[in-house]
């Protein structure tokens, strides 16, 4: 979960831990610290690597676009096993059809994440 909203995260980790026991949910205030993690730099070194990044767009510093332009650009085996969804407050058509642009992004949905949404997007993208 990449989000700069920490009441939000902590709903969305909710959500997904009743829904997927078992599975190392990881989440960053920022699009950095969410590179960070993908890198394993610093504290985050040896944690697993994300099968589904949640991205929120609009943040502070760096947003959710900052973050995919530096993302395309990771090694193949962080992109083969990773799926982008934005997840995000924004109904602004434009940020819909800029992420419809994106090959990396399979998903486009809105705040809150549900658990239908969680399993539609597990199903759409994984065996």
């Amino acid at each position: 979960l990449i989000d700069d909203d920490e009441a939000t995260n902590f709903y969305h980790t909710i959500i997904l831990e009743d829904e997927f026991t078992g599975v190392h949910i990881q989440s960053v205030s920022s699009a950095m610290e969410g590179l960070d993690f993908l890198l394993s730099k610093g504290a985050y070194a040896g944690l697993p690597k994300p099968g589904i990044i949640f991205l929120d767009i609009n943040m502070p510093g760096m947003n959710g676009w900052d973050f995919l332009i530096i993302y395309e650009s990771l090694s193949g085996d962080i992109l083969e096993r990773s799926v982008v969804v934005i997840l995000t407050t924004s109904f602004n058509p434009d940020d819909l059809e800029r992420a419809a642009k994106i090959p990396m992004v399979k998903e486009f949905v809105h705040k809150p994440l549900t658990a239908e949404t969680f399993w539609r997007v597990v199903e759409e993208n994984f065996n």
